[in-house]
């Protein structure tokens, strides 16, 4: 049988879990791919007593990897912008395939790296870095591949559903962040998971996979959950809601919504039932309807079912010679759309309101005044004697679909009013219909 030869960079838990089941289903994985897939040096900072590399040359360079002649397959599982970049376009002009799971990479320099690999006609595939194990990309680029996709929308980031999903017990956001990281699940800094960096680098991948526009991390909104109390998810809920942390990318006529901020979903969505580190993503095509993908979003064998995937597509096209099978995003360069992606001041939501009002007469007219004033209805109102505290009170608002525009405008003045103290909480709500 006929062999393709690969180079993994980094051992940490995706380039060890790769490592694992590529040893255990050896055989498996060679009949699929219909050669036999050897790894042939591994390069990793940390050295891993717990793998047995069996003899295979080990290296503390990456590029030692890059360098070697009889390496096909460059594995990517460093992480991170840099070395990563360099590492890849260099692997690219050597004449290697490149496996990644690095959603960052591919988001900020994926245009890059895409426009080098076509000049040498290589391929570059990145399944593992948007939702783990789950196998989305694979699915919109090929599986949908009749369809005009007009939205992709889900839960990309398990560390803030893990948040979320404990937080609705009571507890507040800081307790459960710590137990996330004592767990694993969250990083020493979590900036990336907590603040939606992470979940925004792989929606990017998303659109431009299901839209078939360049990669355009730098113009997607993000915003994340650590303003999120218990108070909002209860009352989330009394309301027929459950608070998510979603990736939204919606096609309009006038180009694309890109953002990333908690949301309010109903209860009886799928997104709404799913729970913990658990990752689902939803996508509405034309000719299909709504499918949903769910699964494992992290996790270092779930992960590597993934980056494994990828490898046995590059080495099917290195057997048989058959070039890049499918184009990178989805879509060939010449048919890539130019598609504006629109401001947050464009896009068109439900929202629930918190506001820290003080009880006295005539508040809540004032507060239904202004949002009338700027076009915005409400759906329901809700304020809770029982909740009076030190003269103030919250009040709850579900408003109907309004443009973020005049609700901003709105909100600029319920906080001016000498009757609501510090800012308006505000989350946006989807119904998905």
């Amino acid at each position: 049988m006929k062999e393709v030869r690969v180079g993994i960079c980094g051992l940490g838990t995706v380039g060890g879990g790769t490592f694992r089941v590529l040893a255990r289903n050896a055989s498996l994985i060679a009949g699929r791919a219909g050669c036999n897939i050897r790894v042939t040096r591994v390069a990793t900072r940390t050295p891993r007593a717990d793998l047995d590399l069996g003899g295979i040359p080990f290296t503390t360079d990456v590029f030692d990897v890059v360098n070697d002649p009889d390496i096909d397959v460059v594995v990517e599982l460093i992480g991170g912008y840099e070395p990563a970049r360099e590492l890849v376009l260099a692997a690219i002009a050597k004449g290697k395939h490149v496996v990644t799971a690095n959603k960052a990479l591919i988001a900020v320099h994926g245009n890059e790296i895409f426009e080098a690999a076509e000049e040498k006609g290589v391929i570059v595939a990145f399944e593992a870095g948007v939702a783990g194990g789950i196998p989305v990309i694979k699915s919109i680029r090929e599986g949908m591949a009749a369809n005009r996709i007009d939205t992709i929308a889900g839960i990309i980031n398990g560390t803030g559903n893990y948040i979320l999903t404990e937080m609705r017990a009571g507890r507040e956001f800081a307790e459960v962040l710590r137990e996330a990281q004592d767990l694993g699940y969250a990083e020493a800094d979590p900036t990336f998971d907590v603040e939606g960096v992470d979940a925004a680098h792989k929606l990017t991948i998303l659109a431009s996979t299901g839209f078939g526009v360049p990669l355009q991390f730098t113009r997607a909104y993000t915003e994340g959950i650590s303003t999120i109390t218990p108070y909002d998810i209860a009352h989330a809920e009394l309301l027929g809601y459950r608070i998510k942390h979603l990736g939204i990318a919606r096609r309009r006529d006038d180009g694309i919504e890109l953002r990333v901020h908690p949301t309010l979903v109903p209860r009886s969505h799928l997104i709404a039932q799913v729970d913990g580190v658990l990752n689902a993503v939803l996508v509405d095509g034309d000719a299909v309807g709504q499918t949903m993908y769910y699964g494992p979003g992290a996790g270092a064998e779930a992960t590597a079912s993934a980056v494994i995937a990828d490898i046995v597509d590059v080495a099917r096209s290195v057997i048989y010679q058959s070039g890049q099978r499918v184009p990178y995003l989805g879509f060939d360069p010449g048919a890539v759309e130019d598609l504006n992606v629109l401001s947050m001041d464009d896009i068109q939501s439900a929202y629930y309101l918190r506001i820290q009002a003080l009880d006295r007469p005539g508040v809540l007219a004032k507060v239904s005044s202004i949002l009338s004033e700027h076009g915005i209805n409400i759906e329901s109102i809700m304020q809770k004697e029982s909740e009076l505290k030190d003269g103030r009170i919250p009040v709850i608002i579900l408003t109907h679909t309004v443009q973020e525009r005049q609700m901003n405008r709105a909100i600029e003045d319920l906080e001016a009013l000498a009757d609501v103290e510090g800012q308006v909480v505000r989350i946006r709500a989807e119904n998905f219909n």
